[in-house]
């Protein structure tokens, strides 16, 4: 029954299983008042998580797993042992060392989910793959917001309850996709592994291009969405507004990428995912420069820019992946998206760093260590640009 509609069943397996990523961060401000963690502490759990990520997809990547092992199968595994790692940072979240090896363990397992969903959903759809990784992306969007809204629901409820529902959230993922299976438009394994067999994708002038406007997009993303908490907190201190709404508005603003994913991806049918990708950078861009330079106007105005600059930032992700499937070997598919990812989310680390550990003196100012992400990112990818229509 699953086969029926595949896409859809990937897609919500993807919002279900990467509620994972974030999970602390939803419920961050209960954590600094619980168990006395600092922006800096929480800064250093979200960069576990994403060195966990890092050095899984460069196992799956150099080993070539992504591609001797069912993708389906091993999505679910991950799946399974992220649930159970993110329900026992329970017992943990007081000791912040031990804390951070649970986040960098969860990282290690979403390696297992993203790039794997990228790979099932091609291997179901491979027309209009812009599209149909716009939809992924975008409820990885969700799926990375996840944790604001479930701490919304759950705000009158201990810290502990929107953890164990996002672990909930990600076995129901694991059963759909071990259910679904690989569809047929790709090989289900490869053969032989090679090492480093993802690095070869490298050696295409288009796949290079795509992954250099991918890799600028990754120094502003995840530093972006590890301050959203922030960026809402002061503006509702300036209303004087209660906290309560923090989670709520952290949530909206980083969930509101999700419809970006899916218009960006019906736009790129029309006009290539190349074009689609590059707009979105440069929108996301300008906002690096422009916000710290509003700081003094009006909250709401603020709130509302946060809101398009959700909408944007994210907008470009699918379509980047798109661009380096569609010039990837596409027996070594999985490998070369996973080596895409491990060197994208490495630049992340430096970036999430700056920024949470700069906020408290330099403020909104921080924003603009973000900005070098979007120029080197706009430059690399200038050679993509084609006439509308070709992705």
């Amino acid at each position: 029954m699953l086969t029926r509609h595949p896409l859809v069943t990937i897609v919500i397996a993807q919002l279900f299983g990467t509620s994972l990523w974030f999970s602390v961060n939803g419920v961050g401000l209960a954590l600094q008042g619980a168990v006395g963690l600092t922006e800096s502490d929480l800064g250093l759990l979200t960069i576990a998580v994403q060195a966990g990520f890092i050095t899984g997809t460069l196992l799956i990547a150099t080993t070539g797993l992504a591609d001797r092992v069912r993708a389906s199968h091993l999505f679910a595994l991950s799946a399974v042992l992220g649930a159970l790692i993110n329900a026992a940072f329970i017992m943990v979240a007081d000791n912040v060392t031990l804390a951070a090896v649970a986040r960098f363990a969860t990282g290690l397992c979403l390696a297992g989910i993203y790039p794997l969903g990228m790979k099932l959903v091609v291997s179901w759809t491979p027309n209009h793959a812009g599209a149909a990784l716009g939809w992924l992306v975008g409820m990885l969007t969700l799926g990375i917001a996840s944790p604001h809204l479930l701490r919304g629901l759950t705000l009158n409820l201990p810290w502990q309850w929107p953890l164990l529902l996002a672990s909930l959230l990600a076995l129901i993922a694991a059963l759909m996709i071990y259910l679904l299976g690989v569809g047929p438009h790709l090989p289900a394994t490869a053969k032989s592994g090679r090492p480093w067999a993802g690095l070869a994708a490298f050696k295409h002038k288009e796949f290079r291009a795509a992954a250099l406007g991918y890799f600028g997009h990754c120094w502003e993303l995840y530093a972006l969405w590890a301050l959203v908490p922030f960026l809402v907190a002061r503006e509702l201190e300036r209303l004087e507004a209660a906290n309560s709404a923090q989670p709520w508005l952290s949530f909206a603003t980083i969930a509101v990428g999700m419809p970006g994913c899916v218009l960006a991806g019906r736009a790129s049918r029309r006009y290539g995912s190349a074009r689609v990708a590059f707009v979105a950078l440069a929108t996301s861009g300008a906002l690096c420069v422009f916000y710290p330079l509003l700081g003094s106007t009006p909250p709401l105005f603020l709130l509302a820019l946060l809101l398009i600059w959700g909408f944007s930032v994210i907008a470009d992700s699918a379509q980047f992946s798109a661009l380096a499937s569609a010039t990837a070997p596409a027996d070594r598919l999985g490998s070369a998206l996973a080596m895409m990812n491990a060197i994208g989310f490495t630049l992340t680390i430096p970036a999430i760093a700056l920024v949470t550990s700069l906020w408290a003196n330099q403020g909104l100012g921080v924003i603009w260590w973000l900005l070098p992400g979007p120029v080197l990112g706009l430059m690399a990818m200038r050679s993509l640009l084609r006439p509308a229509g070709r992705t």
